[in-house]
């Protein structure tokens, strides 16, 4: 498997992540409003945590595959905005969960939207994916409709799925097949010959349609419990 290519949309552009990008990463991803909305991001976010992170993108990406996740970045302005990409990708069955998170300075722009669609798009163009599911607690709706934005469609609530810092959460996910609506036009990201898993080599980047505004986030919830809500999203939608 060769490196990984960049995705660039409208105004943004995805490129893997550096070592270089570790103060970035604690800064943004520390902040509780960012850590309280996913699973896995510690909280508080110590020192060399985000080394470490970082240090096992690329292993995951070129063993196997199993993972691919880019740093989401402004066309034109190098700063980090947040993070997306696949993780737990099983290419025997073509499937993949999504993930994002976006700097709390950026929310509301639509960067989450733009970034999860572009990689949807390479995920099924490229890696050649069946289906994308992606999950997100209750006090985090903003997160449920990007989702939805991406074409997913919403399956199951699933209760003490998961657990956070000590607690068991009720969780939902979504999921669906490839909509027509990604993509806009219907242009695909450039194929390598060969099969359709394929990946592009590093240092090329995919040019991929704009898309529109994300709505702002709702005030945040109160109270302590966490409700996973989960999407899908397939492929036969765009056949």
């Amino acid at each position: 498997m060769t490196g990984q290519p960049a995705l660039a949309t409208d105004r943004l552009l995805l490129r893997p992540f550096t070592l270089a990008d570790a103060p970035e990463v604690q800064r943004i991803a520390g902040d509780y409003d960012i850590a309280s909305r996913t699973l896995d991001i510690p909280y508080p976010y110590l020192d060399g945590v985000a080394e470490t992170w970082i240090a096992t993108l690329g292993p995951g990406f070129g063993q196997g595959g199993v993972q691919i996740v880019y740093a989401v970045t402004r066309r034109g302005d190098p700063g980090l905005v947040g993070a997306v990409g696949f993780v737990g990708i099983d290419h025997s069955h073509g499937r993949a969960e999504l993930g994002f998170w976006i700097a709390k300075s950026c929310w509301g722009k639509g960067y989450a939207t733009e970034a999860a669609r572009a990689v949807i798009e390479y995920g099924f163009s490229v890696l050649g994916l069946h289906r994308v599911y992606a999950t997100h607690f209750s006090r985090n709706p903003a997160s449920g409709r990007v989702m939805a934005k991406c074409g997913m469609a919403h399956e199951a609530h699933l209760r003490e799925h998961a657990r956070k810092w000590g607690g068991s959460l009720r969780t939902s996910r979504s999921g669906g097949e490839f909509s027509a609506a990604i993509g806009g036009s219907g242009a695909r990201p450039p194929r390598r010959s060969g099969s359709a898993g394929s990946i592009e080599p590093a240092g090329s980047t995919f040019e991929l349609p704009p898309y529109g505004k994300y709505s702002e986030l709702p005030p945040r919830p109160e109270g302590r419990g966490f409700l996973l809500h989960g999407q899908h999203l397939h492929h036969r939608d765009v056949m």
